[in-house]
């Protein structure tokens, strides 16, 4: 994901995520950019709600379905910098939990039963 709201072209999101696919060329990795700035475009449409467009990167990870997803990680050129608004615990301990901040109950235990099936491991906590 990335952050631009100086650019909210379907267009320009496409050529990045053309980019880094290629730049990460193996099997089995699919690719997924999202500019979040963008994302209330196209929100209601697919989920039923409106959504005000996020003022910010740390803003749209808030809002993530689960506390484990709620991450992201970037570098500026000398340190990697980690937000997580709900900590890292879930993540590292493997537990979903819903983040209700936006996420309805259905999309939430459609995500965790596809995760499920992927990570045996994963402890779920229901909503």
């Amino acid at each position: 994901m990335y952050f631009d709201a100086a650019d909210l072209r379907i267009e320009t999101e496409s050529e990045i995520e053309a980019e880094v696919a290629d730049r990460l060329r193996g099997d089995g990795i699919v690719v997924d950019v999202k500019n979040e700035a963008r994302v209330h475009l196209w929100y209601e449409r697919r989920f039923g709600h409106h959504l005000e467009p996020y003022r910010s990167a740390g803003d749209a990870i808030a809002t993530w379905p689960t506390t484990a997803s709620s991450v992201g990680v970037r570098y500026d050129g000398h340190t990697f910098v980690v937000c997580a608004p709900f900590g890292l615990a879930d993540l590292i301990s493997m537990v979903a939990r819903a983040n209700k901040t936006i996420v309805t109950r259905d999309v939430y235990e459609e995500k965790v039963a596809r995760w499920a099936t992927q990570w045996p491991q994963l402890t779920v906590i229901p909503w």
